[in-house]
């Protein structure tokens, strides 16, 4: 899959009326709880996602992402700009997901998710994506935790690989080898012309 990754990336202080994430931050260290909603906001979708993905236990998504935003309100503070706000605050998350999943390492079996059909789409192109999102889903399943992270955070995220490393603590080189296997396996459980997007 082609992504370009600058594009991807959102770009919160350039955008006319966009929200500073550093201003946030700021002022989050200072105990401003309308600064913290305001964040709370902008990332909890985002978290969301990013954790029903990684801890496979719809029970646990809010827990896990509500601890996260804790931590990110006790420590605002800790924070010092050497990396992105979004890199920062996915590092915790994933700390606390891969914890939630050792207190609970069995998945539960969900219902797929079927999704809610966008009106601005044509008929044609919600199908096309919503076989490619069900194909890809599918495939994700048979990738371990940390191979999952790793595509999740690339194409879903559009982090880059050093903020993927930052995010798991780990070396470039190890997210790149996880991003190369990940990406093997991911086209052979696509079916069809489905894997040229990985």
């Amino acid at each position: 899959m082609s992504v370009d990754r600058a594009a991807s990336r959102p770009r919160t202080a350039s955008l006319p009326g966009a929200v500073d994430e550093r201003e946030l931050i700021s002022r989050i260290s200072g105990r401003d709880v309308a600064a913290f909603e305001k964040l709370y906001r902008i990332y909890q979708p985002r978290l969301t996602r990013f954790l029903s993905n990684l801890v496979q236990r719809p029970q646990l998504v809010e827990e896990v992402l509500d601890d996260t935003m804790m931590v990110v309100w006790e420590t605002a503070q800790s924070f010092r700009g050497t990396s992105r706000l979004s890199t920062w605050i996915f590092s915790i998350a994933y700390r606390k997901a891969i914890k939630a999943r050792t207190r609970w390492p069995d998945p539960i079996e969900d219902k797929p998710d079927l999704g809610q059909a966008s009106p601005d789409p044509n008929p044609h192109q919600l199908l096309q994506h919503g076989r490619l999102h069900d194909a890809l889903a599918a495939a994700m399943q048979s990738l371990s935790a940390d191979h999952r992270t790793v595509v999740d955070l690339t194409y879903f995220h559009g982090l880059g690989y050093r903020e993927i490393a930052e995010v798991m603590d780990c070396p470039v080189d190890t997210v790149k080898t996880r991003m190369f296997h990940a990406r093997r396996r991911l086209r052979q459980a696509m079916p069809g012309s489905v894997s040229d997007w990985v």
